[in-house]
């Protein structure tokens, strides 16, 4: 399970939010919502360890997520909101790459395999330089296929998708909380085939509603 219990987030002399608190468990899916500014990334980015918290603590099977660290770490793929790819490496060497840096070396026909799955067939070998910005971003995003983290944490995975990515990668996130993954995301789009799955947790209102 996945907890945060009291977090405050200050941003200059801005507070975006203050105690907030949420569980997460297997299975389930948590959608942030929020206006523009209102601490979506920086949530997010706070769940990952990449900013801490000025308040509260995040916990993972109820020990200290930070202190967890590596053990924590191991257990999560973070997607942000930029693909974070190197424009001179094809789409299968970026995939391999970032998933050895994850933690997670996978075989190139695993590699292939998942880029074909994606839609990028016939582009695996191309400087990503040349693909569209959808197309980086299913290099990105290629890597959920591959990932055996329970958790995962996906900064606006829908941007720059047409109608049928954007359905595909529903069905792969469906497919992750079936086999008790965990997600929490946030996307300015509308989620319809997880319709009635989401819990949704607006930093607007700092309400949760399922």
């Amino acid at each position: 399970m996945l907890e945060a219990a009291g977090l405050k987030c200050v941003r200059g002399d801005k507070t975006l939010f203050d105690g907030l608190g949420f569980t997460l468990g297997s299975g389930q899916l948590l959608h942030i919502k929020g206006e523009n500014g209102s601490g979506k990334t920086s949530l997010l980015r706070m769940l990952c360890g990449l900013v801490e918290p000025a308040e509260g603590e995040i916990r993972w099977q109820g020990e200290n997520a930070l202190k967890l660290a590596e053990d924590y770490f191991s257990q999560l793929l973070y997607i942000g909101h930029s693909p974070g790819i190197k424009a001179d490496l094809s789409a299968l060497e970026n995939l391999k790459v970032t998933c050895a840096l994850s933690g997670t070396p996978v075989s190139e026909d695993d590699a292939w395999g998942s880029l074909v799955k994606i839609g990028l067939g016939g582009r695996e070998d191309l400087p990503t330089k040349v693909l569209s910005q959808g197309q980086k971003r299913r290099v990105a995003l290629a890597r959920m296929l591959l990932s055996k983290a329970p958790l995962w944490i996906l900064d606006e995975p829908f941007t720059a998708l047409d109608v049928k990515a954007v359905a595909e990668l529903e069905d792969v996130i469906a497919t992750h909380l079936d086999n008790e993954g965990m997600v929490v995301l946030t996307t300015h789009q509308a989620i319809k085939h997880l319709a009635g799955r989401e819990t949704i947790l607006d930093l607007s209102s700092r309400e949760a509603t399922a």
